[in-house]
């Protein structure tokens, strides 16, 4: 895809690029939200991709393990994150064609409006992402992640 369309490819990367500029969440938590979306979506080009940029900024392997079942594994996972999970859920299944208003309230009550435009940005750019790579059957494997661990 990004050979054929080179110039839509970039668009993307750099809309991607400019939302990580901007976003005031913790690196982890948009890695989760990756990586849950990419579950949901059975993306495994960019399932590779956010587990290692996961792990490369020191996430752990139980709750890269748990991320699935996050609801039962909720211990796991802080509040803003489990909020963040339950909306990526919403937003990337769609599945009654809106977003329950109780989980777009319980994840506004745990960011503030500008956090949670930037989750919601984040949601939308992996969907998109997911879409394009399966439908194009990307192969995964080869990503290797320049991520520094946080706090180093």
């Amino acid at each position: 895809m990004r050979k054929l369309a080179p110039e839509v490819s970039q668009g993307l990367v750099e809309l991607g690029a400019k939302a990580h500029e901007v976003a005031t969440l913790e690196p982890l938590l948009i890695e989760l939200i990756k990586m849950r979306a990419s579950q949901l979506n059975n993306c495994a080009f960019c399932l590779d991709m956010h587990y290692k940029d996961a792990r490369a900024l020191g996430e752990t392997e139980e709750r890269l393990y748990m991320l699935a079942a996050w609801r039962e594994a909720s211990r796991l996972y802080s509040e803003r994150e489990q909020a963040a999970l339950a909306l990526t859920e919403a937003v990337t299944v769609l599945t009654d064609g809106f977003v329950p208003d109780e989980v777009y309230e319980q994840a506004a009550k745990v960011f503030d409006d500008t956090e949670l435009a930037t989750v919601i940005w984040q949601i939308a750019i992996i969907n998109t992402w997911n879409r394009v790579n399966v439908t194009a059957r990307t192969p995964f494997g080869a990503y290797r992640s320049t991520k520094q661990p946080i706090g180093s």
